[in-house]
């Protein structure tokens, strides 16, 4: 039975009604000796404590997306085949236009949200290059199959979950493909190809979206294996133009990390409530070591890039979760690198789903136009203000934010204490 499934969620709750009669029926008839009486009424309470315990774990984990399987759950799950040493390019030498098409075969994608809003396809995915074998999820925009568009290419935006996360939480707790449906339709927000690849590839464990031989290679697989296989399967435009990568708590750290890693690869990267340094998720591979943390901190790769890159990022956050992680990127940008950060006050939400799903259609307003797609229809101005500058529909940043007793360049770059940058997402 799928841990995400109506068919567990309904036997859950029967079970858990079960447990609240059976005590109500059986307390006072209970007949024996004294101590088999006793025994079996603790056993009735620990089952309605436990059934009641599973039915709220499995309403928070299908609002959340947070484990997709039981294998997620139980940390038995391992989707990573081999972890080869690739290089710092991430290829290993090998020459990617030379490989032969990825051709796969889609399926309709089950689970809440996943048959909105035209439905979501997905297909499993043997990386060639990473070694990685794992689910990618994959929506089309409505022009996709319209007569109009059948020689167009449509950019493409990559989704990436928080640690733990599911690849389908942005379909089915953001509803991303449900709010920006319309806006599609009507031309506010181009029509962006979504794909949301496996993140969680090893049990028990953040990959950080790093490379690690022997171990992983997450970066690869996000940034090659996937980007190869929906362009070999999609009419997706090439990278980096027609492409993006968007995310949120431990996705919004890969997402920053992946563009300015790979601006050959990526136009654009969007994080909201993210951070810079790798130990802002405990348990992370990639704060395993000092090397690895700054190979994979976009902070000191943007601050030691020999050429700044032409890419746009997009940061929202509250003061000490993931403002100050955009204001440390934007403090050291240089064109042709953008930097947009956007404020949010303590009473838009916490490190929640509440937080971030409003922020969607504001972000892919963004993405239509920092990654000029906004051409057929009209510019949308619904982000700009009367002079043309970008602003955030969220907030507005403050003069003096808080920083929660660390520095912004502490908290941003790494040099905050792992106890107070580590959280869950």
């Amino acid at each position: 039975m799928s841990l995400t499934g109506t068919p567990f969620l309904y036997t859950t709750i029967v079970l858990s009604v079960v447990a609240v009669i059976l005590p109500l029926v059986l307390w006072s008839r209970m007949r024996g000796p004294k101590p088999l009486r006793v025994a079996a009424r603790v056993l009735m309470l620990l089952f309605a404590q436990g059934t009641a315990v599973t039915l709220v774990f499995v309403l928070v984990n299908n609002q959340n997306n947070l484990y997709d399987n039981w294998a997620d759950l139980f940390g038995t799950g391992n989707h990573v085949q081999q972890a080869a040493d690739l290089g710092r390019d991430g290829t290993g030498g090998i020459a990617l236009k030379r490989l032969p098409k990825v051709k796969q075969n889609f399926e309709p994608a089950d689970g809440p949200g996943m048959h909105a809003a035209g439905g979501v396809r997905v297909t499993q995915l043997k990386g060639r290059v990473s070694g990685v074998n794992a689910e990618v999820y994959v929506w089309l925009p409505p022009q996709y199959n319209e007569p109009a568009y059948r020689n167009k290419k449509f950019p493409v935006v990559e989704l990436l979950p928080g640690y733990p996360g599911s690849a389908k939480a942005w379909f089915g707790s953001m509803k991303a493909h449900e709010q920006l449906l319309p806006l599609m339709k009507s031309g506010q927000v181009a029509p962006f190809i979504l794909v949301a690849p496996r993140t969680n590839l090893l049990a028990g464990v953040d990959t950080g979206c790093a490379n690690i031989p022997g171990q992983v290679n997450a970066d690869t697989w996000l940034s090659i294996d996937v980007p190869k296989m929906v362009m070999d399967n999609f009419r997706a435009q090439p990278a980096p133009q027609g492409w993006a990568v968007a995310g949120y708590s431990a996705g919004a750290h890969c997402a920053v990390k992946l563009a300015v890693a790979h601006p050959d690869r990526y136009r654009a990267a969007v994080s909201m409530s993210g951070y810079n340094d790798p130990i802002g998720e405990r348990n992370s591979l990639a704060a395993q070591n000092p090397t690895l943390r700054a190979e994979n901190n976009p902070y000191l790769l943007l601050k030691k890039a020999a050429v700044p890159p032409r890419i746009a990022l997009y940061f929202s956050g509250e003061s000490g979760d993931g403002y100050q992680a955009g204001v440390a990127l934007e403090s050291i940008a240089k064109a042709p690198t953008t930097v947009h950060v956007v404020f949010l006050p303590r009473s838009a939400g916490g490190h929640t789903m509440a937080l971030w799903r409003p922020q969607v259609t504001t972000v892919f307003r963004w993405l239509t136009l920092q990654m000029g797609q906004n051409h057929a229809r009209g510019a949308d101005r619904s982000l700009t203000g009367s002079n043309g500058s970008l602003t955030g529909s969220a907030g507005s940043t403050p003069p003096t934010p808080s920083t929660g007793g660390s520095t912004r360049a502490a908290l941003a770059s790494g040099t905050s204490s792992p106890a107070g940058a580590g959280r869950k997402p």
